[in-house]
């Protein structure tokens, strides 16, 4: 039995870097500093500056994870896992993103009793921090650049980073207007933006993850549209249980049955199909059966099987 196994080509980045070494060096730099920021957030009284070290640690967490899903995608399929083990980094997105809904509520909180009793924040220390933490962000977005429209796993590390190095802008915006002013206020505000952030990438990496679990359609792919393009082939009659779906990031699945009118073009017709799916919509595995046009066929809805 032939099992499945993939395994990503190269990406190249930055001249003389690679994916993984990028990731690598990204994931160092955000764990570091943000033990640093959460430190200096505490002397200084700084809730923005806890909130970015809060939305570094999803970063940080989004790096370990595309670092994981690298060593991970590799690993050769079993008889048991036959689809090997790519699975895994969709539900460690999943644990992610619920964990960080749960953060972002925790900022939220905390920011609503600051707008009410604003402590007093060292501003000074307070920006020098955030101006070292977006230092760290643009570094580290550099060397992710270069990947990040040939692979979504360095796409969603990249997209972290740039929105923590807007956090940290957020957070500068709100010590310049603090020491200008000694308006205090700026702090939780700045805080709730953050928090709004974080929330809003939590939710889409839960509803992702969960569409994937599901074996929902990926959201790029109009099944419809690729209904037609292949009942367009010829000699083609139909097409009936029609079902794509996503096994990791970036890596997507097909199923079909094709009813044909012609038998003795069988090589030629399954061939034509393949490369309408693998040029045209980007799906890499595809599984067609081709079944004549004389046989009868349902597709199966478990909901309503009988046992006789």
């Amino acid at each position: 039995m032939a099992l499945l196994h993939i395994c990503p080509g190269p990406v190249y980045l930055n001249k003389g870097s690679s994916p993984l070494s990028a990731l690598r060096l990204a994931f160092l730099l955000t764990s570091i500093f943000l033990v640093i920021e959460f430190v200096g957030g505490l002397y200084t009284h700084s809730l923005a500056l806890i909130a970015d070290a809060g939305h570094m640690l999803v970063d940080s967490a989004a790096l370990g994870l595309s670092l994981f899903a690298f060593w991970f995608s590799c690993r050769p399929a079993t008889a048991t896992k036959t689809y090997g083990f790519y699975r895994v980094e969709i539900l460690a997105a999943l644990f992610n993103g619920v964990i960080l809904i749960i953060v972002s509520f925790g900022i939220f909180y905390e920011s609503y009793h600051r707008l009410m009793h604003p402590p007093e924040i060292e501003s000074g220390w307070m920006l020098i921090i955030a101006a070292l933490g977006l230092v760290i962000n643009l570094i580290s977005a550099y060397f992710l650049h270069g990947a990040q429209f040939s692979n979504l796993n360095v796409r969603g590390a990249f997209l972290h980073v740039a929105s923590d190095a807007l956090s940290s802008v957020g957070a500068i915006i709100a010590g310049v207007i603090m020491a200008s002013t000694g308006w205090y206020l700026a702090d939780p505000l700045a805080s709730l933006l953050v928090a709004t952030l974080i929330s809003y990438n939590a939710w889409r990496l839960v509803r992702d993850s969960v569409n994937v679990l599901l074996e929902g359609t990926p959201v790029h792919i109009n099944l419809d549209a690729v209904h037609d393009e292949l009942v367009r082939v010829k000699d083609v009659d139909s097409i009936h249980d029609l079902h794509i779906w996503t096994l990791t990031s970036g890596f997507y699945a097909m199923s079909c049955h094709a009813v044909v009118a012609n038998t003795g073009r069988r090589h030629q017709i399954l061939e034509e199909l393949r490369t309408i799916i693998r040029d045209q919509f980007r799906i890499d595995h595809s599984t067609i059966q081709l079944e004549e046009k004389t046989l009868q066929h349902h597709e199966i809805n478990p909901c309503h099987s009988t046992i006789q």
